[in-house]
């Protein structure tokens, strides 16, 4: 099973730190958070790993490379040169869908650069291998963080609902291709287009209560360094801010 590890973003609430460099590089506890993801889905048996790329993507390809480093392959979905080309994440999946899967069938994970987590994606691995014509998505959701205190979904029966939220969906989870079947590769979002899907009953979704951050500001910086557990020897040699322009 392959992974998409969204990095197209801007970052633009981490500003300057990230006018140069893209926020899936900064670091957290000794490796940037493209790392951590990376490592986290080889140690599930993920061996072939797709990352979008948009703003700074010279940089973050000449800082990731092929993947041999971390004992996986990256393959690489180049949606434009700056932000206002990035696709998000609908539109990122559906360009990547060929990368992600190759005969049309397997399911895939897809899971956000700027997380930082130690939820066991093996897990994720092997939900995806029940998706198909009942259910084409697997959600994972987390209690609902400080800064959207009102949540935007909740399960009802292991399934994913939209209305009356009780948790947030964390920007991790499992797709079977046919969901995007006869999508186009426009700019989107995920929601509100998965709603209908989701109002089907064909969006199946789990609440993991253990360590999890969106690193999307300075302050959710800040934890992260200090709560998550430092990643030794996986990041061998610095970033080259000259890169963005090769």
């Amino acid at each position: 099973m392959r992974a998409l590890i969204l990095a197209a973003g801007a970052g633009s609430r981490l500003r300057p730190l990230t006018r140069a460099v893209p926020k899936p590089l900064v670091s957290v506890g000794g490796a940037p958070m493209a790392v951590r993801q990376i490592v986290a889905l080889r140690e599930a048996g993920v061996r072939d790993v797709v990352i979008n790329a948009a703003h700074c993507w010279r940089l973050l390809r000449a800082a990731l490379g092929d993947g041999s480093a971390w004992g996986v392959r990256i393959h690489w979905s180049v949606e434009g040169d700056s932000v206002e080309e990035a696709l998000e994440t609908r539109g990122g999946i559906v360009k990547a869908l060929p990368l992600l899967s190759p005969d049309g069938e397997s399911p895939f994970l897809v899971v956000a650069g700027d997380i930082v987590t130690d939820y066991p994606y093996g897990r994720l691995v092997a939900r995806g291998t029940a998706l198909g014509k009942d259910a084409l998505a697997h959600l994972v959701l987390v209690p609902n963080p400080s800064y959207h205190p009102a949540g935007d979904m909740r399960l009802e029966d292991g399934r994913v609902r939209r209305d009356a939220p009780t948790h947030t969906f964390s920007s991790l989870g499992v797709y079977h291709p046919a969901l995007f079947a006869g999508v186009d590769p426009v700019e989107a979002g995920l929601f509100p287009w998965m709603n209908a899907f989701c109002a089907e009953g064909r969006v199946t979704g789990e609440v993991y209560e253990g360590y999890w951050r969106n690193v999307g500001d300075f302050r959710e910086l800040a934890l992260a360094e200090r709560e998550a557990p430092r990643l030794e020897g996986v990041w061998p040699r610095p970033i080259c801010a000259h890169a963005v322009g090769a």
